[in-house]
This record gives C-alpha cells, sequence and structure tokens, in this order.
C-alpha cells in the first residue's frame, strides 16, 4: 500500500462493506468486511494486538481489537453491544457499509519471543485481542516452544469463537484448556475459575511469556497464580483499553500518567502497567 493511500486509511475513515454476520454469545456479533478499495483489499497490514476505529456513519466511531491474523485471515470485527455506536452497528446488515481507520497502536512483540513458551490466558470477551496473535503463533509453530491456551468464561453460552476453539483443540503442538464457573447440564468439561487451570496445564515459567487479558477479577487472579509461581512482571503482557478518539495521539483522551494508549500501547507488559499505576 503506498504512503498516500496508508494516510488516508489513518486520518479519515475508508468505506468497507459488511459480507457476512456472525452471532458470537449474547450480545456480541463478528463482523466480516471487505474494503470498497481494491488495493486496501489486497494490502492493509496489520500486527496482532493494534486495534482500528470503526465508523458506523451517522452514529459516530468507536476503537475495536483487531481479531484477524496478520496472514491467513479474512478481515472481521468481534463488537459487543454496550452503547449508541456499538448498538448501531449491530443494527447493520449484510451489504450495509461502515469506515475503518488504522491499524494503530503497537501490537505484540513477536520479534522477541521466538524459541519461547507462548501462554495465553482469556476470559470471556478476552478472547478478541488474543486471537490474532493465537492465530498468528500457530502459523509459525516452529519459531515457539510450547503453546497454551487457558480459556475460562461463566458460563458455556458464553464462550468466543466455539469454532476456533474446536479446530485449536485438534491441533497437535497447542494445548487448549476450557473452562466455565460452575456445572450445567450437558457440560463435561472443566469448571471452576480461569486461573485454576494454570496448575492443571503444568504451565512452565522458564523462558515463558503469557498474554493474559479478561474482566478484573479474573485478570488479578491470573497474575496473582502466575507471580506465585516465578513469573516475572516483564513476561506478562496484557492490553490497555481506554476512550481512544483519535487513534494517533493527538486528542489525549487515552492518556494514563505520561502514556498514550492509542500511540504507546494499547499492549503493555504487567511491568510497565503496575508502572503506570493502573488498576486493570
Amino acid at each position: 500500500m503506498d504512503m498516500t493511500r496508508n494516510a488516508a486509511a489513518v486520518s479519515l475513515p475508508v468505506p468497507a462493506e459488511i459480507t457476512q454476520i456472525r452471532e458470537e454469545i449474547e450480545d456480541v456479533k463478528t463482523f466480516y468486511f471487505r474494503f470498497e478499495d481494491p488495493e486496501l483489499e489486497r494490502s492493509f497490514p496489520i500486527r496482532s494486538g493494534q486495534f482500528v476505529m470503526c465508523t458506523v456513519f451517522g452514529a459516530g466511531e468507536f476503537a475495536v481489537s483487531l481479531p484477524w491474523s496478520p496472514e491467513q485471515d479474512r478481515r472481521h470485527l468481534s463488537v459487543r453491544s454496550v452503547g449508541k455506536v456499538t448498538s448501531a452497528l449491530h443494527g447493520l446488515r449484510v451489504g450495509d457499509k461502515i469506515g475503518i481507520r488504522g491499524p494503530f497502536g503497537n501490537g505484540f512483540p513477536f520479534a522477541e519471543l521466538s524459541g519461547r513458551n507462548l501462554i495465553y490466558v482469556a476470559g470471556g470477551i478476552g478472547l478478541i485481542p488474543l486471537r490474532s496473535s493465537i492465530v498468528h503463533a500457530l502459523l509459525h509453530r516452529e519459531d515457539f516452544g510450547r503453546i497454551i491456551l487457558l480459556y475460562g468464561a461463566k458460563s458455556s453460552r458464553e464462550l468466543m469463537y466455539r469454532p476456533n476453539i474446536e479446530e485449536w483443540r485438534k491441533r497437535d503442538g497447542f494445548e487448549t484448556y476450557v473452562t466455565i464457573d460452575r456445572p450445567e447440564p450437558g457440560w463435561d468439561g472443566e469448571t471452576g475459575f480461569v486461573h485454576t487451570l494454570i496448575e492443571k496445564a503444568n504451565v512452565p515459567i522458564e523462558n515463558t511469556t503469557a498474554f493474559v487479558c479478561g474482566p478484573p477479577v479474573m485478570f488479578n487472579a491470573v497474575i496473582g497464580e502466575l507471580s506465585r509461581r516465578g513469573l516475572k512482571d516483564d513476561c506478562i503482557i496484557s492490553t490497555l483499553e481506554r476512550h481512544m478518539k483519535c487513534g494517533i495521539g493527538k486528542c489525549q483522551h487515552c492518556a494514563i500518567g505520561r502514556t498514550l494508549v492509542c500511540t504507546d500501547g494499547p499492549v503493555y507488559t504487567y511491568k510497565q502497567i503496575k508502572t503506570l499505576g493502573e488498576t486493570i
């Protein structure tokens, strides 16, 4: 993509057509789309962990994580309906248009992770920002040690990306553990909070990087268990969500101390998060 088109994608929303909509869980839909511009459709380079600004014309714009991989994936956004703009998005149909600005942010540091064990720990919709990284890691499986997913939700009805999970369960060299908080009829898998899977999976600590995303209670329980086992704060990676409006560090809406989440983040190590004095 030439620099003019790239600058345009950053400063102004570029139109894209919704090609498919899939219901994920209650209030969460995945929207597949394609760019109207053929050159953007051929080349829209991203890094796992980045985000875009999505425009619903007539309603507004919001920041959203990128769940598709940089290589072999259809472009899509998974969005929970939580306010005016996201509710308007949920009201759209196949063939309707949205706008995309970006991509923005620093992304996950894969260049530094070669040869390491990768542990993904997600709770609920926390799997959305980690999905791209998981797909990317599996496409480069030979570059890493053990790759483990520990995923939990309140109930089986709240498990994201179930077709992906079933596919990942069958992959050689990818260990998948899924739990729900409490037993329920028809569920024969693990039960209990997701941090209890750390022991069951015999998660390694040496030469390991952990990606952790989920609600605060889950995040803190997982961090506590990993830290107790000896994983250092700079080996734990997460993403921060803030009200981002411009995406390029101009409006300052996403400032935390001296950092701007839209440009310095949204990916941070837990060591950096503690330095910011930020609470997940």
